[in-house]
């Protein structure tokens, strides 16, 4: 059986029907990431050092470009 896993919505995530929301979650070694709108397409799997970049690059709001 497959371990329960937590999935958290972004704080920063809009709160209407329409917005973009992304959830995460804490695994093993690893943080899934993924769309809260369609959670069973799948998710990605990031290690702990590239989440903390991705959530760096977007505070330096380095995407958006």
């Amino acid at each position: 059986m497959a371990p329960q896993v937590d999935w958290r919505k972004s704080s920063y995530s809009g709160m209407t029907d329409n917005s973009s929301c992304v959830e995460a979650a804490r695994l093993t070694g690893a943080v899934g990431v993924r769309d809260s709108k369609n959670p069973g397409v799948g998710n990605l799997v990031l290690s702990v050092e590239s989440f903390g970049g991705l959530l760096a690059r977007i505070k330096r709001d380095e995407l958006n470009h």
